[in-house]
């Protein structure tokens, strides 16, 4: 059975009895074990081998190598008193040509997975899609096909049929707008189109695939509890003058609004709307607007745009304020616009919110004397967002959980191994995961040893 909630900490930091703790991770960044037990390639592993892909050339062969040493790191998850832990399935492990051929071994290492966390004591939510596409699938079109829609409702059945008796909480994708937008406008991720008529077919076929999964989700896991994970983050102007206002309202439909506000309120925000309705058919906003039970927001800050007239859309990011504080890795902190958000998407979308991603990113996490990892910034960073989000609820926002981005140090995408977000450090020659700091201030902010201050 899953941990209960700490209930009298929740209270103290004025939350709900019933509020969850818990971490993320995704399929791709942690598992490793690419060309094992039958796995399929992925645009990912492709996009790892495509000159300037990735930083340093970096793979994801290995990564954390999650796939053998998932036990370990869910004895950590249980040392943190976690009650959820956020991860995703590889679509190409369990179906290696992304349709057709089911492989067992991937099915049984997921079964594997579900099960040692149930018996940790952690509840899983399991989220369908974290950006690998199997590549054959997209030698067929991918998201530009409309076909894939009724390719992933398929992939999200097995897995239902499979793993709908442990899991119930479900989210069907994954920030849709940065793997649309980076993969198919702005080539900065898999598969690295840049094509105006791909991202909006991308967009539309992606919404199409939402709506599909959560009506197979609905048929086939008794009481399931479905979401889907998106990011949100305030969207402002480099300078403020009107093309670069004009620059962030364009922007904020792309980034914040062109998955949820079809999916939930049943229609695109307007010049978005405009743009797709070539490709949207008779009863396609019905088939994208589903029933959902929760709302998952991934916030780390706001992002800052300029007008561009050489980029694909005629915007680009812009910088932060000189002066503003930032992260190391020069990401803006601003836990403000949080608290803001959790209020925003509670207010619009009237779900209940639960936050499945934040942290805070580095590259100079040091061993110090004792053996311990030091990354004090990773914990002045947590306490500022949990106060905002404290203040959210204060203010009436509806937010449910609280999810750490991430369990472990991994592969970050087009950063490659450059980036840290983990709790736990990770070597990646000899994989020997080390708890940081940050991981005994999270394990005493659930026991209710501190309040996060």
């Amino acid at each position: 059975m899953p941990i209960a909630p700490p209930t009298e900490t929740n209270r103290a930091l004025g939350l709900r009895d019933d509020f969850l703790w818990g971490v993320s991770t995704s399929a791709y960044q942690i598992e490793g074990a690419a060309a094992e037990d039958g796995r399929g390639r992925s645009i990912w592993d492709t996009r790892c081998r495509t000159k300037g892909g990735v930083v340093n050339g970096d793979v994801g062969d290995v990564a954390c190598d999650h796939y053998h040493r998932y036990a370990e790191d869910v004895a950590l998850m249980k040392g943190l008193g976690l009650n959820t832990y956020r991860f995703s399935v590889s679509w190409p492990r369990v179906l290696p040509r992304g349709r057709g051929r089911i492989n067992d071994k991937g099915l049984d290492f997921y079964d594997r997975l579900i099960d040692a966390v149930l018996e940790a004591g952690i509840e899983p939510w399991l989220c369908l899609y974290h950006w690998d596409l199997p590549q054959s699938l997209h030698d067929l079109g991918g998201w530009t096909n409309r076909d894939c829609a009724g390719w992933y409702a398929d992939y999200a059945a097995l897995c239902a049929r499979r793993f709908g008796d442990r899991v119930k909480h479900w989210c069907t994708f994954n920030e849709f707008s940065v793997f649309t937008l980076f993969g198919y406008a702005i080539d900065w991720a898999a598969p690295g189109v840049t094509d105006r008529q791909a991202h909006l077919r991308a967009i539309h076929h992606v919404n199409l695939a939402h709506g599909a999964g959560v009506e197979v989700l609905r048929d086939l896991v008794p009481e399931a509890r479905i979401g889907a994970v998106h990011n949100r983050q305030q969207v402002l102007p480099e300078h403020n003058d009107p093309a670069n206002q004009e620059a962030a309202e364009f922007l904020d439909e792309h980034w914040n609004r062109a998955f949820p506000d079809p999916q939930i309120l049943g229609h695109y925000p307007p010049r978005l709307a405009e743009l797709i309705e070539p490709y949207v058919k008779g009863g396609d906003m019905a088939r994208i607007c589903r029933r959902q039970d929760w709302f998952g927001l991934n916030h780390y800050g706001p992002i800052f745009a300029r007008k561009a007239p050489d980029w694909i859309w005629g915007f680009c990011w812009g910088d932060a304020p000189a002066d503003a504080d930032k992260s190391q890795l020069g990401w803006p902190v601003f836990p403000d616009a949080f608290r803001d958000e959790l209020l925003l998407v509670s207010r619009r979308y009237k779900l209940p919110v639960y936050v499945t991603e934040n942290g805070c990113g580095g590259n100079s996490d040091q061993l110090g004397p004792d053996g311990a990892i030091l990354d004090q910034h990773r914990i002045a960073y947590l306490k500022l967002y949990i106060a905002k989000l404290r203040e959210a609820v204060a203010q009436g926002a509806d937010v449910r959980g609280y999810m750490v981005w991430s369990l472990l140090d991994n592969f970050e995408w087009g950063s490659g191994y450059g980036q840290r977000f983990g709790l736990v450090h990770v070597d990646f020659d000899s994989l020997k995961r080390t708890p940081k700091q940050s991981y005994d201030w999270y394990r005493g902010l659930i026991a209710g040893e501190h309040r996060g201050d």
